[in-house]
Parts: C-alpha cells; structure tokens; sequence
C-alpha cells in the first residue's frame, strides 16, 4: 500500500506545473496557459467547435503580434461531449496537470455547475463560458464573468414583448428537465408574475426525448397562444416539427440555444416563423461590413467553413479577454485580470451587439437580447434594436 501511494505521489509530483511560492499558476514570463472543455463531438458539437475555433482565431492572431506584454497565450481544449463527468474530468486535468491561469467557454449549464466550485476555491476565473446560465455570473463572484443577457433575461425580454405587443394571453412551454431549462423557465415565469399572469400549461422533457406528440396535444387542449421552447437544436427542431405535424399555427418562442442555422434551415420550412430571443445578432459572411468580411475570410481560411454564430460568440468573447489581459498591464496576476476586465466600458463588437460594460459589482456585459424569426430557411431580425424587459 505505502509502495503504490508512494508512488502515485511521485506521478502527481510530475505532472504538477512548476510553481514558485510567489508564481501565478499559467503564467511566466513569456506564456499565459488557458483551458476549455466544450463539445467537439457531440449532440452540441456545432457550437462548441466553431466557438473553440474563434477564440483560437483570435489568440493566434494575438501571439503572432507578439502576444500580451511579451507573453504568448498558450491555448487547450478538451472534448467534454457535452456530459458532465467528461466536463469534471477535463476540468481537473486543465486545473491541476494544466495549470491554467484561466478557463474560457466552458460548453454547457450544468457542466459548468458542477465544475465551478472546484474551479473558483483553486482561484481559476471562469470567463464567458457557452452557456446563457445565469449561474455563469450570479451571485456576484470575483472569479466569474458571463458575456451577455442570459436566457433568464431573453425570456424575461421576449415574454414581456409578446403579451405587450402582441396580445399574447394564454402562454404555455415546452422545455429540457434540466438546468438548463429551468433557467429558461424560470425567467418565463417571473416576468408572467410581474404581469399578473401565469403558465397555462408546462410540459417538461429530458434533453434526449423524441416524441413530443402527447405533450403538444396537451398543449393544444389548453389553447395557447405563445409556446416557450426551453430546447437547444435538436429538441426544438423536434417540438416545432410536432407541432407543426398537427396544423397548429401558435407562435412559438425560443432563445440563444435554439438560435442556430441548423434550426433555420430544416427542410421543407419546417421551422418558418419560429422566433427566438438573443443576446447577440447572427451576422452573415455576405454582410456589407468590412470587418465581418474580413473575420469571415479569415475564419474560412483557418478552418474550412463558414463561421457561425456560436464562431460570432467566441470571437467576440476572445476579444473581450484579451483587451482584458492587455488592461492587467506586465504583472499579470489573477486580481490584476479581474480588475482589467472590470475596467472595461460601452465595449461595442463588430457585430452590432449591445455594448459590454463591466464593473466591480456587474459581471455580466449586457442583459438586452433580439427578437428574430426564421423566414425563407434564415434567421432575420425583427428588430435590430435590443429590448429589456
């Protein structure tokens, strides 16, 4: 027994990063070291490995300038194929063999749940991670930044508009049995009692379920008039099919985990005329803006394909983090960054989102999303201005 720990502790001792008393874990003198566990194969895989791909886009680009005060960042991902032991064992490894000064993009809600209370008592940020997850920047922690309005925020936007401008009286939802979907739910159901109203009917469904047929007849029998949709891709595709299936024309309404191309362009229209709020707008390649055009160039070259808009996200949360490493000034440390990203005001991306602004008491760059439809296999803006609610 003594042996075999013996020698597990040598093996620990090996593969530790080599820190000083007074080193800052993930940082020397010319490298910075940041991880990511995201979905590179699997029912998430589109978001996570365009997303990885820009923020990789954009720290390349930073060290072939010659990186953050002579330091070049040091960039690894790991597949967590969106479950979460995969996401507990990738966390542990960037944590403690990696040794990263940061994590960035986390892919998923309860993946990022669960690893996050290791990760902060160890003094790891965790920084805009792929999920909308209020839990991502409240309560108020120094450690944890969330880029834009969470889902709780577009729901919250996007019921408040329904019922105002639209006349909708009888809400219903469909949505995931998780935390995910919870989160959605919960920001439904607040702004419905802030309007003296409340859901007329709920159904609830696990992320891996395909027949939505009983659930949209129940639905139906209650008469709604707006359906929630707390689904990401594959199950909102799934509901809007089964709906559709039955000549029901109700207007459905999703959020930033639906929005998505795939979701557009379904064959057959499929899913013509289903809304969802965002935080931040798709702009297409063929977009009349030089410096989307250039990004969209670049990212093709790079990667082979066109950038979607989990790509969109990931560059513009790239850009957010390294202005804030460049904020920390030569003597990077884990305040030093805290304080560079809480310096950073009325941040406007090349893609026309709200401005980021970041305080010692806001983490959260913006909680104004976009209402938009799919028409013609495209998602389109309703408007291009952003609610609140």
């Amino acid at each position: 027994m003594r042996s075999r720990l013996l020698a597990a502790a040598i093996v620990a001792a090996l593969t530790a990063p080599a820190m000083s008393a007074d080193s800052v874990r993930g940082v020397t003198d010319n490298e910075i070291v940041i991880g990511t566990y995201t979905d590179l194969s699997g029912v998430t895989a589109m978001w996570g490995v365009n997303n990885a791909n820009a923020w990789r886009m954009v720290f390349d680009e930073t060290n072939a300038e010659g990186g953050i005060n002579g330091r070049k960042i040091k960039y690894i991902v790991e597949d967590n194929q969106y479950q979460v032991p995969r996401s507990v064992q990738a966390a542990n490894k960037l944590i403690n063999r990696d040794g990263v000064f940061m994590m960035v993009a986390n892919g998923g809600t309860p993946m990022n749940n669960a690893t996050m209370p290791e990760q902060l008592a160890k003094g790891v940020p965790n920084v805009f991670p792929l999920t909308s997850a209020r839990s991502m920047y409240e309560p108020l922690h120094h450690l944890k930044f969330g880029l834009a309005s969470s889902y709780y925020d577009q729901m919250r936007a996007g019921v408040k508009l329904f019922v105002e401008q639209r006349g909708k009286k009888t809400v219903c939802a469909m949505s995931e049995d998780t935390d995910f979907g919870r989160d959605v739910m919960a920001g439904a159901k607040d702004q419905l009692t802030a309007m003296n109203l409340k859901l007329a009917a709920e159904t609830l469904h696990k992320p891996t379920d395909t027949d939505f047929s009983a659930s949209v007849a129940r639905l139906r029998d209650a008469n709604c008039d707006l359906i929630l949709v707390g689904g990401i891709v594959r199950d909102s595709v799934q509901i809007i099919s089964a709906v559709r299936k039955t000549g029901w024309n109700v207007d459905m309404l999703g959020q930033a985990a639906s929005y998505d191309e795939a979701v557009a362009e379904v064959p057959g229209g499929i899913t013509e005329g289903f809304y969802s709020m965002t935080p931040v707008l798709y702009v297409a390649a063929s977009s009349e803006s030089p410096e989307v055009a250039k990004f969209a160039e670049k990212y093709k070259k790079d990667f082979g394909k066109e950038p979607n808009f989990a790509a969109q996200i990931g560059y513009t949360g790239a850009q957010l983090v390294v202005q804030a490493l460049k904020n920390a000034g030569k003597d990077l440390t884990t305040d030093s960054f805290v304080a560079g990203m809480e310096s950073i005001k009325d941040w406007h991306d090349i893609f026309g989102s709200p401005p980021m602004s970041f305080s010692t008491t806001k983490h959260q760059g913006s909680n104004e999303s976009f209402l938009c439809v799919v028409k013609g296999g495209h998602w389109i803006p309703v408007s291009t201005t952003p609610v609140g609610y």
